[in-house]
């Protein structure tokens, strides 16, 4: 049977963390759930519920990101179906992995979660530092220089303050990889 292509657009950010962790190898819905229940390490970053997993999982095969494959006996529980992402979701997934986000309100969980993805697999993240210090220069730029001298109201503080850490964080990579300091920074 031949793949559908998968649409990138519209998708939400559960469908390409489960679509990523499909990537990673054929698994099923529970193991999913599991990676991504608040006391596991990507749930640290972005907590989903089961049901939300399985909904997740009916979207990427309804648009050709994954197929169902063999089933087997749970634990203590049904049957469970073994996932695989199509080569369709493959590639998505790596485009997603490599797209800076474009809001700084993203970073927390969009860009985080993204990171640690690239580090489970082994990939060098420096290209995506890269492309979100780009992506957002010119807004980071403007949040951390309009309450001047710590003017302006408590949102304009709290977003200056949050653009200044991560700079600061996007610092710390250009740091570890050996790269030269920024000026101005």
């Amino acid at each position: 049977m031949a793949e559908q292509p998968t649409v990138d657009t519209g998708r939400a950010r559960t469908e390409w963390v489960v679509l990523a962790l499909l990537a990673e190898g054929p698994t099923h819905g529970f193991a999913i759930a599991r990676q991504l229940s608040a006391d596991a390490d990507l749930g640290r970053i972005l907590t989903v519920r089961r049901p939300l997993v399985y909904r997740a999982l009916d979207r990427l095969v309804a648009d050709g990101a994954a197929r169902p494959g063999r089933q087997e006996p749970g634990d203590a529980g049904p049957t469970r179906t073994i996932h695989r992402a199509t080569a369709a979701g493959h590639r998505a997934v790596e485009r997603w992995l490599r797209t800076p986000v474009v809001h700084v309100r993203d970073l927390r969980v969009d860009f985080l979660v993204k990171l640690r993805l690239l580090e489970r697999r082994g990939d060098d993240p420096g290209p995506l530092v890269a492309a979100q210090r780009i992506a957002l220069s010119e807004t980071l730029d403007h949040l951390i220089e309009r309450p001047v001298g710590g003017g302006g109201d408590v949102v304009d503080r709290w977003r200056a303050h949050n653009a200044s850490a991560v700079v600061g964080f996007l610092d710390g990579f250009d740091r570890a990889a050996g790269w030269p300091e920024r000026p101005g920074r």
